[in-house]
């Protein structure tokens, strides 16, 4: 009922403060087939607690934002706990698209450039020198591609100026190769 009323696919159980685990929608659907009880009497016979999984996956905070990210890519929530395993709160899969849309400065106007660059030491400070070269304000700035390929592709939000061309025109003399640019 919980989670239908909130539209959510999990929560975390708890034992009064303590985390033991998360129930989500698609286990207790999965637990209901698996038991072949009458729904009523599976719903009466239950606890979350008996069906609650990733009694073992929980995030402590300090943990890199990469990890956690992979940790949530094929499940909507993480509990927090502390050093005694009280629950403090979740990070959901919500939790990190907002933090990509933050990365790209989704909810910012301004003008989005992709290109690429040959991957040699010193390009991203370079691509920094030209920016500052021309008062740029960069909203975000994001690179692609870290495998040993020899191109890393680019994506940089800048503030809308009249000097785009210029702006533009200057990091292809300096080998950088625009795929788009975009007004967003």
């Amino acid at each position: 009922d919980r989670l239908e009323a909130q539209q959510i696919d999990g929560l975390p159980v708890l034992q009064g403060n303590k985390y033991v685990g998360v129930v989500t929608r698609y286990g207790i659907y999965e637990n209901y087939f698996l038991s072949n009880k009458p729904k009523e009497e599976y719903l009466t016979t239950t606890s979350v607690k008996d069906i609650a999984t990733h009694q073992e996956m929980f995030l402590e905070g300090a943990e890199l934002f990469e990890r956690t990210m992979l940790d949530l890519k094929d499940f909507p929530l993480l509990a927090v706990v502390d050093e005694d395993r009280n629950f403090l709160g979740v990070i959901t899969r919500s939790d990190v698209l907002s933090f990509f849309e933050s990365a790209f400065g989704v909810n910012r106007p301004g003008v989005r450039i992709a290109f690429t660059s040959v991957e040699t030491e010193g390009r991203i400070a370079r691509l920094s020198e030209i920016a500052h070269h021309f008062h740029e304000h960069i909203i975000s700035l994001v690179t692609f591609d870290e495998t040993d390929k020899l191109v890393r592709r680019i994506v940089m939000k800048i503030e809308k100026k009249d000097n785009i061309d210029k702006f533009t025109k200057k990091l292809e003399e300096h080998g950088f190769r625009i795929l788009s640019i975009e007004e967003v």
